[in-house]
């Protein structure tokens, strides 16, 4: 019996994480025996390599600002477990989490004698918790953001009213596929018979593939620059001002809550599926509740502000294109000021890649280091050998540990200069309770 809090986690994070064969019969099994939780709430489902998750806080915002009672499941946290099981912004409590893992368990460990392959995996009991919590709290409507691809995906068992493509890139090959398409393939599973589908700027492989899956499953694509425009109406904000046009909006004027400049197309990726969510729904459209909805979106990690003078911000970028679009962000909003980056990278990522980016960089200034990483099978990439294959404008600082790595950029901070703690989401986690702590 599970009766604290650690034993709740240990219980959690002591499953495997991936099974060998990827399917969805282990999950619908599972729900069965819990009484199939994840019947009759309303969803908006969310895939893609970057983005779900800022596009996910935006829609959550604008929808409790148009006056909905909203469940969330995001991963991974940044602080606490809780984080990931969420309704209307505010953390499952501990007392409901180990009430619901000391249910889940007994049903985990039927399944363990009875599959071949063994009972459910770790993501698939953080899904069924959730979908649980749901049921008990029974939301309006409820945001999943899916794990790893789409197709094979523990979430991957609702039929939502609107479905959610953000961006597809490079990441979880190993699972996923080695091409863009491939990786498409699988987020494209999360698309329904006859629900609609909005997608981000995909690359054209992946256009094709939402097609003609959307077009197989007779679901209406809406497609940014085609169905719905956003454009910066301000050059060189960090947090920018945007006009978006689309569906039932037009000229809609807001001011981001999160930085950078990659959310202007989440904002609009998220404005349209919010927008077709009402309308399923039959609720009415506020222009003020999405305005405001979009400045007041928070997202820990995401370019997330820590400090304000000098400017200390936490982004997760942990690949590629994560890194690609904060080096247009530095770019474009700090290309008059001094930059000095802390990084931590995970091995099982494109790292030299990824540094590679940041140090094409004129005016910032690179400090590598380690952390202790998610768990012995994922430890942080030696970026000390990586930085001596790298050109820099600025030689490559390294420190061993990564509490000394900061403390030595933070000493060499003005008021004018920006320090950006950057690589993993698991790394700025760690580095973030320097400041839960002030």
């Amino acid at each position: 019996m599970i009766t604290t809090y650690d034993e709740a986690l240990a219980f959690i994070h002591g499953r495997t994480k991936f099974k060998k064969i990827p399917t969805l019969k282990r999950m619908r099994r599972f729900l069965k025996e819990l009484g199939d939780p994840q019947e009759g709430l309303e969803y908006i489902h969310v895939t893609g390599t970057n983005g779900k998750g800022s596009t996910l806080a935006m829609m959550r915002s604008m929808l409790l600002a148009s006056g909905l009672t909203v469940g969330s499941f995001t991963s991974p946290f940044i602080t606490r477990f809780n984080e990931r099981i969420e309704l209307d912004g505010e953390p499952i409590s501990d007392e409901d989490l180990v009430r619901l893992t000391d249910q889940v368990a007994g049903v985990v460990a039927k399944l363990d004698q009875l599959l071949p392959e063994g009972g459910p995996t770790e993501f698939e009991i953080d899904t069924a918790i959730m979908f649980l919590y749901m049921a008990e709290k029974r939301p309006d409507v409820v945001l999943l953001e899916v794990g790893i691809g789409g197709l094979y995906d523990s979430t991957n068992v609702i039929v939502p009213e609107v479905s959610v493509i953000t961006t597809v890139g490079w990441d979880h090959m190993k699972y996923l596929g080695d091409t863009l398409a491939a990786i498409a393939e699988q987020k494209a599973g999360i698309i329904k018979q006859g629900r609609p589908v909005v997608i981000g700027r995909l690359p054209a492989s992946a256009t094709t593939v939402v097609e003609q899956t959307a077009a197989a499953k007779d679901a209406r694509l809406y497609a940014l620059d085609r169905d719905f425009t956003v454009k910066k109406t301000a050059a060189h904000r960090f947090f920018a001002p945007i006009i978006y046009s689309g569906l039932a909006v037009h000229r809609l004027r807001a001011r981001l809550g999160l930085g950078g400049d990659y959310q202007v197309e989440n904002a609009a990726v998220a404005l349209t599926a919010v927008q077709l969510f009402l309308e399923a729904g039959h609720y009415p459209l506020d222009r003020h509740a999405l305005i405001a909805g979009l400045a007041e979106t928070h997202w820990p990690g995401r370019l997330e502000v820590v400090n304000t003078e000098p400017l200390v911000l936490l982004d997760g970028a942990h690949n590629l294109p994560g890194v690609q679009a904060l080096v247009k962000t530095i770019r474009d909003d700090f290309a008059d000021r001094d930059v000095y980056l802390l990084v931590a990278i995970l091995a099982d990522k494109q790292y030299e890649l990824m540094l590679g980016e940041l140090a094409s960089l004129g005016n910032v200034h690179i400090t590598v280091t380690h952390f202790a990483g998610p768990g012995p099978k994922r430890p942080s990439a030696d970026l000390a050998a990586a930085a001596r294959q790298i050109r820099a404008r600025y030689p490559i600082q390294t420190a061993a540990q990564w509490q000394a790595g900061f403390q030595q950029v933070a000493s060499e901070l003005s008021s004018e200069d920006v320090m950006i703690v950057t690589g993993s989401l698991y790394f700025i986690s760690e580095v973030r309770h320097l400041f839960d702590a002030n």
